[in-house]
């Protein structure tokens, strides 16, 4: 997976997943030289948080691969995954083995026992129905947009564009493209601040349209020109919660502390911590032209060097 759309889909199961779960991108797999795009094993301890992420947390409650498609998978596709989820339960038991000092069992009868290791399921993800994966695994549907192959495959295909559209696979949508990653992400705006989808895809979302000046394939243009839109909506509506706090918090103390604390409101509601020295620091500010810099900067940094001139 190396263009920026799949990069996208990579990430953003592997933040969701680190929620509730031990989640690895790229895990090697050795004997095959390949890599599965995101390994998750899921943490017990987090069970209950697990139960309020929707069809991920489903798909998630049993160690698995997942493997995101920036179309519909084909057959042999598929079957190149399922070689990684063979090969990985393969190097899952030898490591087994070396931790507790087994060996094979027909290599010393008086050795330990081979410790169990459970087989992970291989969650196939894509935008369109696979007829021929579905026909070829026998694969049942078990709720809208989501098909199990037969038991002994562990194999989970989730069709995004037959998943409902509600809050539980809103995630998931947002590997789509199309109508479905436009409703996904009108969806998404329309969640609470706090939100914990919010947490996980926005920084995503503004990371790969920041991004966006790198070249591009063909097939990412569509998803390319959601996620912009999506951007240059956010953006402004940033824009216009900061200045509006501004202007109601500022409105008797003059334009130039309208501008500082509409600073410190982006700052704010892009989650950056500010320390008393650089909020005295802003508040100070009266030259216009600095302060809208340091808004223009706000609304899209990560971190408050990114916004303050010579601040290490």
């Amino acid at each position: 997976m190396h263009n920026r759309s799949d990069q996208f889909a990579k990430s953003l199961l592997r933040d969701g997943l680190s929620l509730v779960s031990a989640a690895q991108t790229e895990v090697e797999v050795l004997a095959a030289i390949q890599k599965i795009d995101v390994f998750s094993v899921p943490d017990p301890a987090r069970d209950a948080e697990r139960a309020g992420m929707g069809l991920l947390g489903e798909l998630a409650a049993e160690p698995s691969l997942f493997e995101p498609f920036h179309g519909t998978p084909s057959l042999r596709q598929v079957r190149r995954c399922l070689r990684k989820q063979l090969t990985w339960h393969h190097e899952l038991e030898r490591r087994a083995r070396a931790a507790a000092g087994a060996v094979l069992p027909d290599e010393d009868a008086d050795a330990p026992q081979q410790p169990t290791v459970d087989f992970p399921a291989l969650v196939v993800i894509g935008r369109g129905r696979p007829e021929t994966v579905l026909d070829a695994y026998r694969c049942e549907p078990v709720q809208p947009g989501v098909y199990h192959a037969v038991p002994g495959l562990v194999l989970r295909v989730v069709v995004l564009a037959e998943l409902p559209r509600t809050r539980a696979t809103l995630l998931l949508r947002l590997l789509g493209s199309g109508r479905v990653l436009r409703e996904a992400l009108a969806d998404l705006a329309a969640l609470p601040d706090d939100a914990w989808e919010k947490s996980i895809a926005r920084p995503l979302l503004v990371h790969f349209r920041l991004a966006a000046s790198e070249p591009t394939t063909e097939k990412e243009d569509e998803v390319s020109a959601e996620i912009r839109a999506w951007f240059e909506e956010y953006e402004k509506n940033l824009r216009a919660e900061a200045r509006t706090e501004g202007r109601r918090e500022g409105r008797n103390e003059g334009r130039a502390e309208e501008a500082a604390r509409a600073v410190l409101t982006a700052l704010r509601v892009r989650g950056i911590a500010v320390p008393d020295t650089a909020r005295e620091r802003i508040l100070a500010e009266k030259d216009p032209e600095t302060l809208e810099r340091w808004l223009e900067r706000a609304v899209v940094a990560a971190s408050l060097a990114e916004v303050l001139d010579g601040l290490s």
